[in-house]
């Protein structure tokens, strides 16, 4: 979740170049002046999740609830993208490294998976009531990585196939784990669900708020999207596009399977289906109706953030690719913008302490309903780790997290 930092005052590229925390995951120096526009859409994507569960509750409505609303799910969705395209930046962007480079490349991104699944775990194990995505973020590491040296239509290939696919492989394992008890048997021999408490990887893979197997297609967009040439102005403008289109296909297509697929209507209203506060036809965007409990085949037409359907990741991939796209033509095309934006970039540079930042605010607040905070509380949030997170990146860079962790991927230069 992360990257290199436009400061307020000037830098020249080859200064850039050598500051380039990727977040999560550390990217050599690199000839992307312009990918600042990445750190960019990480800043944003903090922003998002600090509403997503520090502002007000969607379900209050008015103006406020709408916008509140637009961060549920498309925030984490970009996160999952950002990672995919962190990840092809740490194994070669445009020529994929091989021989020993790619081999110590390749284990350091499996150290940081490792800690990453421990330190999530071990947040999760706490009990704070934010759902905690770390540990997901490096199941999601693992499992692409196989995939780094694919073309970039290869991987959109994958994102595609894999969107339309295992939504529907998900609700078939969801609906068993209702009636079986195998998810238990499987929890109880998980050495990981053994030693913190949690779900282990059965909550990683399938049962929690962000299961890899649905979570996946944003990851493989990620890393197709990192192969293209972003410095070409119709490269951008087709993403732009792309992205228009694909959450036009999203949310479009399941406010139509809503109103006019016969039967889904109904089956979301009937039976306490719908357990929200709000109107189950609003499913099509919002979760303010509630999530899939599984009983129900209809639900598989939402577009809800966190009903982890086709349309739903397809949606939000839209989504996710708009906003990239438009954070590096922006800081690219526009200077004076880019100075302006320098503090939610340099939020952008440090993304996993701003995660963290937050994730023990609301613990030591003692804050305990997500979402369902004062606007202030939020715009408290926001404002302290800007001010951090620009302070920190001017004396320091790297921010205090990503060091750890960057210091702790040093052992992969034994790799032979």
């Amino acid at each position: 979740m992360s990257k290199y930092a436009s400061l307020p005052h000037p830098v020249h590229q080859t200064q850039i170049e050598h500051k380039i925390p990727v977040g999560l995951v550390d990217s050599p120096p690199a000839s992307v002046g312009r990918l600042v526009g990445v750190d960019l859409a990480r800043g944003l994507a903090v922003f998002g999740m600090y509403a997503a569960h520090l502002g007000p509750d969607p379900s209050s409505g008015g103006v406020t609830g709408h916008v509140m609303e637009l961060f549920h799910g498309r925030s984490s969705a970009l996160f999952a993208l950002l990672a995919g395209f962190s990840i092809i930046l740490m194994t070669g962007r445009r020529v994929p490294k091989t021989g020993r480079e790619g081999r110590q490349a390749v284990a350091k991104v499996l150290i940081r998976a490792v800690i990453l699944v421990a330190f999530g775990t071990w947040l999760t194990s706490t009990g704070t009531p934010v759902e905690v995505i770390l540990a997901f973020y490096g199941l999601y590491f693992v499992m692409v990585l196989p995939f780094r040296r694919l073309s970039a239509g290869t991987l959109a290939a994958l994102a595609a196939g894999t969107a339309l696919v295992l939504p529907q492989v998900l609700y078939v394992i969801q609906q068993s784990t209702y009636n079986s008890t195998w998810a238990e048997t499987f929890t109880r021999d998980d050495p990981l669900a053994r030693v913190s408490g949690t779900g282990g990887f059965v909550e990683l893979l399938f049962t929690g708020s962000y299961p890899a197997l649905t979570w996946i297609p944003f990851v493989f967009a990620g890393m197709a999207v990192a192969r293209l040439d972003l410095a070409s102005t119709a490269v951008r403008v087709r993403l732009a596009v792309t992205g228009g289109a694909l959450a036009v296909l999203g949310y479009g297509g399941s406010w139509l399977a809503l109103h006019f697929v016969p039967g889904v209507a109904s089956a979301l209203t009937a039976g306490g289906e719908a357990f929200g506060s709000g109107s189950a036809m609003s499913a099509w965007w919002s979760d303010t109706a509630g999530y899939p409990s599984g009983d129900s085949a209809a639900w598989l037409w939402a577009a809800s953030p966190h009903s982890e359907t086709t349309l739903s990741v397809v949606g939000n991939t839209g989504v996710a690719i708009a906003v990239l796209a438009g954070c590096i033509a922006a800081v690219d095309a526009l200077p004076r913008f880019r100075t302006l934006a320098a503090p939610v970039i340099a939020v952008g540079t440090m993304s996993l302490t701003a995660y963290v930042f937050h994730v023990a605010g609301i613990r030591i607040l003692g804050i305990e309903e997500l979402p369902g905070s004062p606007l202030y509380v939020l715009v408290g949030f926001v404002v302290a780790v800007t001010v951090f997170a620009t302070v920190w990146s001017r004396f320091f860079g790297r921010g205090p997290l990503e060091r750890i962790l960057g210091n702790a991927t040093k052992i992969a230069r034994f790799v032979k």
